[in-house]
């Protein structure tokens, strides 16, 4: 005899000919789990069929026509539930909608140069920045402030870089030239500390705008978000520049990188520092020394990447080294607040 399990429950015994009969009348399937009373491993109820010499053979419930008149138009086309309000706002259509149908869209808009690349570019944003709310979303994110801190980002950047020459005014930059391990001065204190400051002044006006304080992970969504902005910010002028200089292959690639992996390598480093800003704000008498990890670990970590990102395997162990601490500060939240609190 043998029993049909379903859902962790178990059915029957039935005789293989009783199995048979119900597969043929569509009530149990070949595919469903089944064991004997003298087996000790669960196998299929083809399995046992077929041992025993059996063959089944489903009924067909009426012709093609009939079969779908029987499922009926509402379902077949369910134009009620597809023009509600409550589909229309439904999560995953509005992600799966954005996601395949956006590029449609820019194809459509008769925009060509800085502001073609920026609309690839935006669609890949938006990409990460769905990922990012469903890995690190609270219920302090909120979507106004979320695309208040995209724009202001990048308003900065242009800002500090395009009008003011931010880059211009910081004497470590004239190190990066230099050969490795001179260059991690340059890149560290040049490149490292200008960008993330960059990046870290729209964290500042939120957490200063904040009406409740703000929890660390709920800094960290708005760090990766700023990062992003940023990574974003910088590949379409890489695009427009350097890119455009290089061969096709390479363009190619390269353009595929400064609008993917890059702007990751900025979340990444930008949501440590929204980490530890959350708690300088929840703690205060400790904000000072905060302030200073929120800054220099994320500029220590770009530093070195960039000074050895023509180093194979080199730079991806940097690169995973400052995932791994972003996870596990993460983690160890509690740590910090029992050590804080005191």
């Amino acid at each position: 005899m043998i029993f049909v399990i379903r859902n962790s429950q178990r059915f029957g015994p039935y005789s293989e000919q009783t199995l048979l009969s119900y597969v043929n009348q569509g009530q149990i399937l070949l595919q469903d789990k089944a064991i004997a009373d003298n087996d000790t491993v669960e196998h299929t109820v083809g399995f046992y069929l077929k041992r025993a010499r059996l063959t089944a053979n489903v009924v067909h419930k009426g012709n093609i026509l009939s079969q779908l008149k029987h499922i009926g138009y509402e379902l077949i086309f369910p134009k009620t539930a597809m023009f509600s309000k409550q589909f229309i706002s439904d999560q995953r259509f509005l992600i799966l909608a954005l996601v395949g149908l956006l590029p449609m869209v820019i194809m459509n808009i008769p925009l060509g140069g800085f502001f073609l690349f920026y609309e690839v570019s935006l669609y890949f944003s938006i990409i990460w920045g769905l990922f990012f709310y469903a890995s690190f979303k609270t219920q302090q994110v909120v979507l106004s402030t979320t695309i208040t801190v995209f724009f202001l980002t990048q308003i900065c950047v242009f800002i500090a870089w395009d009008l003011l020459g931010l880059p211009n005014l910081n004497p470590f930059y004239e190190f990066i030239e230099s050969p490795f391990p001179i260059n991690i001065i340059g890149f560290t204190f040049g490149v490292g500390l200008t960008e993330e400051f960059a990046k870290l002044l729209p964290l500042l006006i939120i957490i200063r705008k904040a009406k409740e304080p703000l929890i660390p992970q709920t800094m960290v969504f708005y760090g990766l978000m700023s990062g992003i902005a940023f990574g974003v910010y910088e590949g379409v002028q890489y695009q427009m520049t350097v890119n455009a200089q290089q061969a096709y292959d390479v363009s190619f690639f390269l353009n595929i990188a400064r609008l993917t992996s890059l702007p990751f390598l900025h979340a990444c480093w930008c949501g440590i520092a929204g980490y530890f800003l959350a708690f300088a704000q929840l703690y205060p008498k400790y904000r000072r020394g905060l302030w200073i990890l929120a800054i220099s670990i994320p500029m220590l970590i770009h530093g070195i990447y960039d000074s050895v990102s023509n180093i194979p395997v080199v730079h991806l162990a940097v690169v995973v080294l400052g995932l791994m601490l972003l996870t596990v500060y993460l983690k160890q939240g509690v740590n910090y607040q029992s050590k804080l609190r005191n």
